[in-house]
Formats: C-alpha cells, sequence, structure tokens
C-alpha cells in the first residue's frame, strides 16, 4: 500500500512497490492484511474509570468479588468510596442477587458502588445509600427500580438507577483522566481497531480534543453524545460530522430500555423498562432531525426495537445524511426485520455478546432466542449492519467479535442459521463501521481513494495496525 503525505491510498499491491519513490519509508508487515477494523459501539469513559477502580469482569462468583472489595477495604481511608464494575450474578455458582449487607461485612466505613456487567445495575452498601439518601420513604426514580426488603427497605440493588449517586462518585483529576485515556486508546489501536464509535459524556470528548491537539491521539474517535447534551449541541450548531476524520461528533445517544442482564429490557409481552415513552421519543426524534444530529437508540428487548422502528419509520429521510441507529437489537421480532429497511436504520451490534449471554437467553428469552442475536436474518434481509463490542461490557478484541458472528454458532450449535459467513462479518467490522458514521466514502475499504487503515493478523493475532498510512502498532508474530 502506498499513501500520499495526507494517508490516502494511491496505490495497492506489486503497482505500490513499482511506482514508489525511492525515499519513502518501507515497512514490510507478514500476515493476513485487512482493511481497518472499527468497532461501532464502546464506552471510553467507562474503560477509563475502569482503571481507577475494581474490574471484576474476572470474577466467577460472590466470594471473589468480596475479597477484591475487603482488599481495596485495606488500602482505602475510612469515608472514601470503592466503585469498580463487571460483577455478573448470572455467572455465579448459586445466582442470586446479592444485598448490602455482604458489602457492609467485607468493606467496614467505606461506601461502595459496584456497577454490573452491563452496567444497568448498581451493588452498593449501606454507607453508600445513606450518603445518597436513599431509604424506605425513597420513591423509585423515573425509569429506575430500588429493589427493596418485605418491609420496604433498599436491599442495595438498584437497576436504572445510577443516576442517584451522581455527584457522589470520585472522578480523576483532568491531567489523571487524560493519561488514563491515551493508555485506553493504546490499548484499543493493538487489539487492530482504527476507528471506534463512543458513547461517552462531554468531558471525554474535551480530553480526546486535547490528544488529538498533542498528537497524541491513535485511532479516530467517533464521539456520540448523551441525549441530556442534545441541547447544548443544538445551541453551538453541532451537527453529524462536525470535527475531521480522526475526531468528530456524529449523534446523540438515548435509552429506550435496560438490559438483558437486569431483566430491564423491554419486550413485547410488556415485561422490562421502557425508558422512553413515545411522546418523547417523537420530540427526541424531531428535535434530532431540526438540528442535523444523528440518533443512536439504546433498544435490546424486542418492544424496544418495535417501539424505534415504528417510530423511525415516520421520518426515513429527515436530512440529507441521516442515518439513526438501533444499537444492540438484541431481539427483534422477525415481523420488525423489515422495518429496518423501511426506515433506513443501521443495526449496531455486538456478537460478542452472544457468547457471553446464551444461557441467560435461553432461560430468560426462551421462546425468543431463536430470533435473538440474528445477525444473519438482519443481513438477508438487507439491513445495514456495523459490528462493535460495547466495551468494557465485554472485550473491545474484534478478532473475537469476527468468531462470534461466524464460527462460534456452528461450533455451539446455537440457532447456527443466525451465523454470518466471516467475509460477511468482516464487513460489518469495517465498511458497515464507516458506513453507520456517513464515512463510507473514506474508510472501509482497501482501494484508491480511501484511507490509508489497515489491520494485519498473523496466526490468529494482530501484529499491525495502521492508521492513515502511518504505522500505529507492531508486535510479534
Amino acid at each position: 500500500m502506498l499513501c500520499d503525505g495526507a494517508g490516502w491510498i494511491q496505490n495497492l499491491g506489486s503497482e505500490a512497490r513499482r511506482v514508489a519513490p525511492p525515499d519513502v519509508l518501507t515497512v514490510e508487515l507478514e500476515g493476513r492484511t485487512l482493511p481497518g477494523l472499527g468497532d461501532a459501539h464502546l464506552h471510553l469513559d467507562e474503560l477509563v474509570l475502569l482503571r481507577m477502580g475494581l474490574d471484576l469482569r474476572q470474577t466467577s462468583s460472590m466470594k471473589e468479588v468480596l475479597e477484591l472489595v475487603r482488599a481495596a477495604a485495606g488500602s482505602t481511608p475510612p469515608g472514601q468510596w470503592i466503585v469498580g464494575g463487571g460483577w455478573n450474578y448470572s455467572s455465579w455458582p448459586t445466582p442470586e442477587l446479592p444485598t448490602r449487607y455482604e458489602l457492609d461485612e467485607w468493606a467496614g466505613d467505606r461506601p461502595v458502588l459496584l456497577a454490573s456487567k452491563d452496567e444497568h445495575s448498581v451493588w452498593v452498601n449501606s454507607l453508600a445509600l445513606r450518603l445518597a439518601g436513599i431509604g424506605r420513604a425513597t420513591p423509585d426514580p423515573k425509569d429506575g427500580v430500588i429493589l427493596r426488603e418485605a418491609g420496604g427497605e433498599p436491599t442495595g440493588i438498584l437497576r436504572e438507577a445510577r443516576q442517584l449517586f451522581s455527584g457522589l462518585l470520585p472522578r480523576p483529576e483532568p491531567a489523571r483522566y487524560l493519561e488514563l485515556l491515551a493508555e485506553v486508546l493504546s490499548d484499543l489501536s493493538q487489539l487492530g481497531l482504527c476507528t471506534v464509535h463512543a458513547m461517552d459524556p462531554p468531558q471525554t470528548l474535551f480530553a480526546l480534543q486535547r490528544l488529538r491537539r498533542a498528537n497524541r491521539l491513535p485511532l479516530r474517535v467517533v464521539v456520540n453524545l448523551p441525549q441530556a447534551q442534545l441541547g447544548a449541541a443544538a445551541e453551538l450548531g453541532i451537527s453529524s460530522g462536525w470535527g475531521d476524520s480522526n475526531l468528530r461528533v456524529w449523534g446523540v445517544k438515548a435509552f429506550l430500555d435496560g438490559s438483558l442482564g437486569s431483566r430491564t429490557a423491554e419486550m413485547l409481552d410488556g415485561s422490562g423498562v421502557a425508558r422512553i415513552q413515545d411522546p418523547e421519543l417523537e420530540e427526541l426524534i424531531q428535535r434530532c432531525r431540526a438540528n442535523e444530529l444523528n440518533l443512536c437508540l439504546h433498544a435490546i428487548g424486542d418492544g424496544a426495537v418495535h417501539r424505534a422502528l415504528v417510530a423511525l419509520e415516520r421520518h426515513r429521510s429527515a436530512f440529507p445524511g441521516w442515518r439513526p441507529r438501533i444499537e444492540h437489537a438484541q431481539c427483534v421480532d422477525p415481523a420488525d426485520i423489515p422495518r429496518f429497511r423501511n426506515s433506513g436504520a443501521v443495526a449496531s451490534m455486538q456478537p460478542i455478546h452472544a457468547p457471553a449471554d446464551r444461557e441467560m437467553a435461553d432461560s430468560i428469552w426462551a421462546e425468543k432466542a431463536g430470533h435473538a442475536y440474528a445477525w444473519g436474518r438482519l443481513a438477508q434481509a438487507g439491513v445495514p449492519l456495523a459490528f462493535g463490542s460495547d466495551a468494557p461490557v465485554e472485550s473491545a478484541d474484534p478478532l473475537l467479535g469476527l468468531e462470534a458472528a461466524s464460527r462460534w454458532r456452528f461450533e455451539v450449535g446455537w440457532y447456527p442459521e443466525l451465523a454470518l459467513s466471516e467475509e460477511r462479518a468482516l464487513k460489518a467490522y469495517t465498511e458497515g463501521v464507516a458506513f453507520a458514521a456517513g464515512m463510507e466514502g473514506e474508510l472501509g475499504k482497501l482501494a484508491r481513494g480511501h484511507r490509508g487503515d489497515l489491520t494485519v493478523v498473523n496466526q490468529g493475532q494482530v501484529t499491525a495496525t495502521v492508521v492513515q498510512g502511518r504505522l500505529i502498532y507492531q508486535g510479534s508474530g
């Protein structure tokens, strides 16, 4: 591949070698060369915060979690918070929800907040509840639930209610945040990622801008802001595509429901949580349309997906470049698949969820698992697919995602008719990621006139990452 000084591909293959000027820098990379891989949905802020707290993603029992809490308590002064995330009670030997009492015993006089793996539930101790002013008489927050004992006292588990602790939890100083974010981005580039779509708050965008100015941004970042920032973005005149190809704002992220793991996914049978009602959803779409900002709608259950698609069908061509996205779309009623095409919606999905969720899906969605994580069926219907990881909920490794989307279903025999070919899955991690951010004219392909992004894989390992013609990472293998 021969790139010009701006990182655009000029020639490929033997032709590139033949016409390259004698003084051009040449790097030999051994392995399979892929178009630069992307991730259409992850959370940089949560990856940063996980580095300064307890990473519980590898724990497999309540005892393991509590041992880490006890170790943290030994080095945390009384009164200071212990925070972390990644616990998943569904994978514990005894899959029962924990309570505040276990944390009270192991953490002492330190407030504790531990987010679940899916980030839709938190497990807190009694001191954390007191500091947040949450007790027997506290009403459930809008669209959230405080689980309670028989007498009304909180159990210590709250679903869709983390906002009740806003302002109490520690955050790193700006300089420390910047360094942690740089570490996260470097790690992502070593996984072969050239572009990531971040679902993050304004402080992350601010830090990304600082890294960009300091030439410390190793990969491309597309930022989707929280729904709460729509008004501020509109006042500033920010629309989709604001920025450049290295750092840009694309849209607004909004939650229609919860998650499978926290039992808050909104289903057609009436179960789960509807976090945005239809009138508010219509108003949200109208506001995004008026300000030419794309919309990323978190919808996991078939009920939430249905409501999102019905609403979007009324706005098929909102503005040039209108490209709404359904984030996750883990359970889609077969009757709603044509609505994706009718609405112009992109299915922004994370195949790596399926191996982790398989047992839960079979248990909770027993009658619907045959049309859950239905990448193959959506692809057959011509629905644009953009794949990602939802990191830190799951690993950001795109090679694991490629395997989950293609070979894995056949290997385990779990509805293999919903799998994709490896070639089609790869397209969703390259062309699909570019299309989902309006960048298909410059990213997603190894072709003349496209940016020089590529990922090199050798024997199942990423050995090099090239972004805009620059070698960002080179490993061994």
